[in-house]
């Protein structure tokens, strides 16, 4: 074979440091011999190891004998060819990215590679700069792969150990995970919590949850729901009441303090309390005691207090609505919940959780939904957050012709193409993570410009840290706003 040039000149030939990312073994398969060492020099002078191949079929065996982080493959070889070398990493290892080398760089080419498997093309003859920048993007590719993947595992292995009503917090966004860790570091010790949240956010079942994997968990979990009780009936809820309290009460009355005695008293919509019951909850707290309404003697409880709201408490104080002693002794530990619109790379993992949970009894027929309803689901902003998205996943199942909820099984106002205010699935034959990198994206520009390009507040629109900001802004190119 003739010999073809490997690299454009280049004048300047800097040494990056990839990101301080630690040391990556790359495979290089051509027949071509210069090829294979002009690629592994520049990429080993990147300080990473690299394998060359001089065949599909030699390449193919280290791959199965080396753990690999990215492959570069010619596509014309003899013997195996490159889209066959594409199906052989993929068997071998799903998460390993693999480019493709090709002498004709048109753009049918580039689009065929892709089609096959391909993570990207190198058009020959190609500049150090430019494998420098595509080895650096499918390294970043395949740390994300692997991440996901090593989260996947320590989720479901946490599913399965975990009792039923932790399986039921779905989530394997940051946000989750710091709510998973809180919730085991504080469900062994007899602390209060507060769990602030807007509504459908999921706060009784992290409230259970912490009951579950308590040493109370042998004992009640009573809930009461403060927001929809008046006062007269939210006391004797509470408390209880004797026989001839009041008109109606025949019988003597066990509160819910009484009746969670050595377990758990959840108080949701504790916000929404008169001052007057704020003063006798504040005594309970204190004291471990009250007195049942129309009653005398003292009853003592051993009862764990956890309170939800979905108001701002630390506002209320400051307002004078809600007493700065009782929040100081409900926010012992505060648990605050994110929106799902803060979180939507958790919406995948709770639709499949809803067709698996819902289907058997809405349509038992359907498995999946596709990925252009997936996007629309995604797109759309959730303002009654996982309870909204439930009921749309229920009404979807019932209307689902065939296996698959596509985009017209949707509720009406999910069906329209620019739901999310533009935000769209650009191209639905995608891989789910590429498709969950275009609605990323789109998201952090959305931001971005609504910010007029301030980051900080970018960052607080999409519930992420300033730091998260900037690396998404420069792994997806996004310098100001709009672009």
């Amino acid at each position: 074979m003739s010999k073809e040039p490997v690299c454009m000149p280049s004048t300047s030939i800097p040494l990056e440091s990839q990101r301080n990312q630690a040391m990556a073994r790359l495979l290089v398969i051509d027949d071509n011999e210069t090829i294979r060492l002009g690629l592994q020099q520049v990429i080993g002078k990147m300080g990473h190891e690299v394998l060359v191949a001089a065949s599909g079929q030699e390449g193919l065996a280290l791959l199965r004998k080396n753990e690999t982080d990215f492959v570069i493959t010619d596509l014309k070889m003899e013997g195996l060819s490159g889209v066959e070398v594409l199906r052989g990493v993929a068997e071998i290892d799903p998460d390993c990215p693999a480019m493709i080398i090709t002498a004709f760089g048109t753009v049918e080419t580039a689009v065929e590679a892709m089609k096959i498997g391909a993570f990207d093309y190198l058009q020959k003859p190609f500049a150090p700069e430019v494998v420098r920048l595509k080895v650096e993007r499918a390294l970043e590719l395949r740390a994300a792969r692997t991440a996901r993947r090593r989260l996947e595992s320590e989720n479901a292995y946490l599913r399965r150990e975990a009792e039923p009503v932790l399986r039921e917090l779905i989530g394997d966004s940051p946000p989750m995970r710091e709510i998973f860790r809180i919730v085991r570091k504080v469900a062994p010790t007899p602390s209060s919590v507060l769990i602030e949240g807007e509504s459908g956010t999921g706060k009784e079942l992290v409230a259970r949850a912490i009951h579950q994997h308590s040493p109370r968990n042998d004992g009640p979990f009573i809930k009461v729901n403060c927001g929809a009780l008046t006062d007269t009936l939210l006391e004797s809820e509470l408390f209880g009441h004797e026989k001839g309290a009041f008109t109606g009460a025949v019988k003597r009355h066990l509160g819910r303090f009484e009746l969670a005695n050595g377990g758990t008293l959840f108080l949701d919509e504790i916000g929404d309390v008169s001052p007057a019951m704020q003063t006798k909850l504040l005594r309970v707290l204190q004291e471990r005691e009250f007195e049942r309404v129309g009653g005398e003697s003292t009853v003592r409880v051993d009862t764990r207090l956890i309170a939800a709201t979905n108001k701002n408490l630390k506002q209320e104080v400051a307002e004078c609505r809600f007493r700065e002693d009782l929040y100081y002794r409900l926010h012992v530990v505060p648990i605050s919940l994110p929106p799902l619109r803060q979180r939507r790379e958790d919406i995948p993992l709770l639709v499949q959780h809803f067709i698996t949970e819902l289907g058997p009894r809405t349509n038992a027929r359907v498995t999946a939904i596709d990925n252009t309803a997936l996007g629309r689901l995604m797109a759309y902003g959730w303002p009654g957050n996982v309870r909204e998205l439930e009921n749309a996943l229920e009404q979807a199942l019932v209307f689902a012709e065939g296996t698959t909820i596509g985009p017209d099984a949707l509720p009406q106002h999910l069906r329209d193409p620019a739901v999310g205010d533009t935000l769209t699935v650009t191209d639905p034959t995608r891989t789910l993570p590429e498709i969950l990198e275009d609605l990323e994206r789109q998201l952090i520009v959305k931001a971005f410009k609504e910010a007029d390009g301030v980051k900080t507040e970018t960052a607080r629109k999409l519930g992420i840290k300033t730091s998260a900001l900037y690396y998404k802004l420069d792994k997806y190119g996004i310098s100001q706003p709009g672009n």
